[in-house]
């Protein structure tokens, strides 16, 4: 959820202790960086002044970011207009552009530091919603619960630039009971709102070990209003899991089979289905995060 004006404080910056990682925090967005490349002081002042005005840009456009994404709406701000375009394939269904807030905040920093000379790679981590660039013969490792010892690298010769993951457990409101589902795609924008809605999928309607709560209840300015968000999950029969995991799957491959994500990987419990990615239950410890950390 976005500040209003009135809670904002100024835009910080600030090199973490290892020397190597910015840390820019403004308000509800927290973004860790980290720049290879023989000019990562250039990278840095690049992406701090970038990210100076973004809360006070989105918030100025708030309201109509959080009401229900329509095709052709047009926005002031570069990063509301990336999650516009971000939503425009699933207009169809609820959507707000806030399901593509965090990707896209992540992919308009690493706009403004990629093409700096020199840069071999760099990642933009908002939260868990990952943004990264990868210079021809440099690859990237993510961390992602459920795959096959939880990681998975990524080349410079594959079109995927973002991952992102959503759930119930997730700092976001979810329509659905995942634990986590974590997506690839074109960029960090389009795997924030793809794994929105194939988190909202992997659901189980009636079931009364769901319990569920209104979100403006929660939250009274949630751009999900009265719909029922996922407070918590009990004890689930093996046949309900498979039942929401299919139901999430089924998007997820639908998504993936129309070229909008590389792949996914679902986690309920402790059952995963992967879509485009692999996976193998027996080969990944279950108390491996539902969210992503980067190296190098």
């Amino acid at each position: 959820m976005l500040a209003t004006p009135t809670d904002m404080e100024s835009a910080q910056a600030h090199l973490l202790a290892d020397g190597k990682r910015l840390h820019l925090h403004h308000g509800p967005i927290d973004l860790i960086i980290e720049a290879f490349g023989a000019d990562r002081d250039a990278a840095y002042r690049s992406a701090a002044q970038r990210f100076e005005t973004i809360l006070t840009e989105l918030v100025g456009e708030l309201p109509l970011l959080r009401e229900r994404a329509v095709s052709n709406r047009t926005f002031a701000g570069a990063v509301a207009r990336r999650m516009q375009k971000a939503v425009e394939p699933f207009c169809a269904q609820f959507v707000t552009p806030m399901a593509a807030v965090a990707g896209s905040v992540a992919d308009e920093i690493l706009a403004a530091i990629q093409n700096v000379p020199e840069m071999r790679k760099a990642y933009v981590n908002n939260g868990g919603d990952v943004a990264f660039h990868l210079c021809e013969g440099e690859t990237i490792n993510a961390a992602i619960s459920g795959l096959p010892h939880g990681r998975i690298t990524m080349d410079f010769t594959q079109p995927f630039r973002g991952i992102a993951t959503s759930g119930w457990r997730g700092r976001s409101f979810s329509l659905g009971i995942a634990d986590s589902v974590s997506v690839v795609a074109a960029d960090a924008a389009s795997a924030d709102v793809a794994a929105t809605m194939i988190a909202n999928a992997v659901a189980l309607e009636g079931c009364p070990r769901v319990k569920t709560s209104p979100a403006d209840e929660l939250s009274p300015d949630s751009d999900l209003g009265t719909m029922l968000v996922t407070i918590d999950v009990g004890e689930l029969y093996p046949e309900e899991v498979d039942l929401a995991l299919d139901q999430g799957a089924k998007v997820a491959q639908s998504l993936l089979n129309c070229g909008l994500i590389g792949g996914a990987v679902l986690q309920l419990h402790d059952e995963i289905r992967a879509v485009g990615l692999p996976a193998d239950r027996q080969s990944y410890p279950n108390e491996i995060p539902a969210r992503k950390l980067i190296d190098a």
